[in-house]
Order: C-alpha cells, then structure tokens, then sequence
C-alpha cells in the first residue's frame, strides 16, 4: 500500500477484517464474514475427511486411514492418556481429538492460497473456544467434588494459614480469569502476528517491486519475497504447535479438575 506521496503505508489489524458477506446486523458491526465462512468450511472439511478415513476400514490402511488412525492415535495417546492419566482419559478423547483438528484446521486455513485467513487471528473465535473449554472443566470440578471444587481449586496443600491470606486471592485470578484469557489470547496472538507478517511482506514486496523505479529497491522486494517463504514455513510449524498447545492446556485443565482433591 502507499500514500498520496508516495511512501510506504504497513497493513494494520484493521485491514485483517475483511467485509462481511451476509451483513444482516450491519448497524452493530457484525454478520456472516469470511472468518464464519472458514470455521463452518473446517467443521464440513474434518467431518468429511474422518467418515471417508473409516467407512471401510481395512486390516491394512489405505493411505487416508492410516493418516486418520495416526491422528486419532497422537491426541488419544499422547495428549489424552499423558495428560489426563490412564484412569480418566477415555471419556475425553472425543473434546480433545475435536479441539486439536478443529483449531489446527482452522490455523492451516492461514497458510492454503486464495483462503489465507486463520480463523482463530480474530479475538472473538479465540474467546468462544476457550469459554466451552473454561464451562467444561469447572463443570467436571463440579461434578466430581461439588461446591468443594472451588476451595480446593484455590487452595495449595501444604500452606500455612497466614500465607494463604496471600496465596488464595493470587490463585482465585490465575485460575479463573488469568487462565481463560491466557489460553485464548495466546492462540488469537500468534495467528494474528503471523497474518499481519504475511500481509506486511506481500504489501512491502510490493511496494519495492511495483512503485519504486529503483533498481537496487526492485531487488530488495524480490529478497523480501524469498524470506517470505521461509517465514511462510515458520508459520506452518506454528499453526501446528499452536494447535496442540491450545489442547494440551485444555486436557490439563480436565486433569486437574478431576483430580482437585489430589493436590
């Protein structure tokens, strides 16, 4: 992008929200946009992808099966039964196997030409997802260790009186409102970060490729481009990191409701 004179103008966060497709509550900002668009897409796309894997299961998998068993083996064994410990583990296998490939899928989105939005960059996705994961586990507390939960959540064993004067109000924010702000703003963070660097480079290429008529600013946008792909790369890596991050935390967040009384 340039100015009037000229010069360089970056991309912005507000230049990451597009226009919205289906603007039926336009007088308060908000309709059906492509971010919507990208999260019922992934619900249509994992869905499709692990009926195919398994309709007709074979003794040998086929290429799709193997990598649908592989999937569900790394969130079922390495997540699940890690995390949550053999004991518990089973039930929770479906909301954690749901959250790694729907937050991975909707992370990848970024990456995949022509869509190139992560539908998790938008604060709003982010909050949504970790308010299901955030009712989930006080629920589980609930259930496991009635009203209790709460006094044992914020509770440390082992702490003398006086210093649970200061140690109760310090857990009573970190676990119910540090925790679910953290667990969304870290996802929401990297993937914005990440569109805003992709937009950053292809505006700023542009500009030294397009509008310049230097010949050594020319070159400059073409180097630009080629760090673009190595950085395209990193994000990759990131998307799938974050994926399992956000998961991880929720299959901790489980573990230590269930097992509140434990500590």
């Amino acid at each position: 992008m340039a100015s009037e004179e000229g010069g360089f103008v970056p991309p912005t966060v507000s230049d990451t929200h597009l226009p919205e497709i289906f603007p039926w509550l336009a007088e308060y900002g908000t309709g059906f946009g492509k971010q919507m668009l990208m999260i019922v897409l992934s619900i249509v796309l994992i869905s499709c992808f692990f009926t195919a894997a398994i309709k007709n299961p074979k003794l040998v998998p086929g290429k799709m099966q193997y990598l649908a068993e592989s999937g569900y083996a790394f969130v079922r064994n390495g997540i699940g039964r890690d995390i949550i410990g053999e004991k518990n583990f089973r039930p929770w296998i479906p909301l954690l196997f749901a959250t790694f490939f729907f937050v991975l899928l909707n992370n990848l989105f970024g990456a995949i030409p022509f869509l190139q939005l992560p539908s998790f960059s938008h604060a709003g996705s982010a909050y949504a997802m970790a308010i299901i994961i955030y009712g989930t586990w006080i629920a589980v507390g609930l259930k496991n260790h009635g009203i209790r939960y709460f006094k044992l959540a914020v509770t440390p064993a082992g702490v003398s009186p006086v210093m649970l004067i200061l140690l109760v109000p310090l857990e009573i924010i970190s676990n119910f409102i540090v925790r679910p702000l953290t667990h969304s703003l870290r996802l929401m963070a990297t993937m914005l970060a990440g569109h805003i660097i992709v937009m950053l480079a292809a505006s700023g290429a542009r500009h030294l490729i397009v509008v310049q008529e230097s010949l050594a600013l020319n070159g400059v946008g073409v180097l630009v481009i080629a760090g673009s792909v190595a950085m395209y790369f990193l994000e990759l890596l990131i998307m799938v990191l974050q994926a399992f991050v956000f998961t991880l935390l929720t299959a901790i967040y489980i573990q230590g409701a269930l097992e509140a009384d434990a500590h």
